[in-house]
């Protein structure tokens, strides 16, 4: 159950899952989850993912979700090296790309020489000074800065560790830029990843363990949304979020027991 319910609990048609920290921590499923999300589809709860991770391709995050125990569409996983990409398409940009190498097959199709833009993502044990002086220098001959998310950290299965986010601060602090950010909290993220459900932001939940970018982010993009104290959730999160109306709950399934839960909003219609 709910230590807190979000507001707009009665009107809520479909679920929007963060991932890592979520669904699983490392290489391990979160205990209850799987079972969760098949309570949900039972119910008749269209599910989508979004995701900050950038260190792996879509095509590898459902792989590794698969082996894990979730089967997820790939068209129902939202991300932003997806968003950027087409971003990139539309307006001809040629970008310098600093990203892991397991994500160069999803711009294998842009040109790079001369870049115009800088596109960074987390490149994990391949930041190093010369890849964050050449984006410095780049910034300053006048690209702008486009990065894949600001997380400050993430956990892994053997404690946190560093997201991007320190990484964007020092290259615009360096060059005097401001990013623009295509991943969470950008609420064009959250639209993009529900967009084919045909429902309005308020009814949908967006489930996620950060409280900046997946409750704040959420509550932005005029959604439900609730916190759960699995991944990367530090005690007393729950009271930095600046906007009122965010849930808590223990973990997916106990978000679950309380979505389901006629007692919680017997007024509410069924999907």
């Amino acid at each position: 159950m709910f230590l807190q319910p979000p507001s707009g609990l009665n009107g809520i048609r479909a679920v929007l899952l963060d991932l890592s920290g979520v669904l699983y921590v490392g290489d391990r499923a979160i205990p209850g989850v799987a079972e969760a999300l098949r309570r949900l589809q039972t119910a008749g709860y269209p599910l989508r993912y979004v995701t900050n991770t950038t260190r792996h391709s879509r095509a590898r995050i459902v792989r590794e979700l698969s082996s894990i125990g979730f089967t997820i569409p790939p068209e129902h996983l939202a991300t932003a090296p997806a968003a950027i990409h087409t971003r990139l398409q539309a307006e001809g940009r040629r970008p310098l790309l600093l990203l892991n190498p397991d994500l160069a097959p999803e711009f294998e199709d842009m040109a790079t020489d001369d870049p115009d833009v800088v596109v960074l993502g987390d490149m994990g044990e391949a930041f190093d000074y010369a890849h964050l002086n050449r984006a410095f220098r780049t910034l300053m001959q006048g690209a702008p800065l486009w990065v894949m998310g600001v997380n400050r950290y993430f956990r892994e299965a053997d404690g946190l560790s560093l997201d991007l986010g320190p990484f964007v601060r020092a290259l615009e602090f360096a060059a005097d830029v401001t990013a623009e950010n295509f991943g969470k909290p950008d609420p064009r993220l959250f639209h993009t990843a529900v967009a084919d459900l045909d429902l309005s932001p308020e009814e949908v939940l967006v489930v996620g363990d950060d409280v900046t970018s997946d409750v704040e982010g959420a509550l932005d993009a005029g959604m439900a949304a609730c916190l759960v104290q699995t991944g990367k959730y530090q005690p007393g999160d729950e009271n930095l979020c600046g906007h009122p109306g965010a849930g808590l709950a223990g973990d997916l399934a106990d978000v679950v027991d309380g979505l389901l839960d006629p007692a919680c909003h017997p007024e509410r219609e069924r999907p």
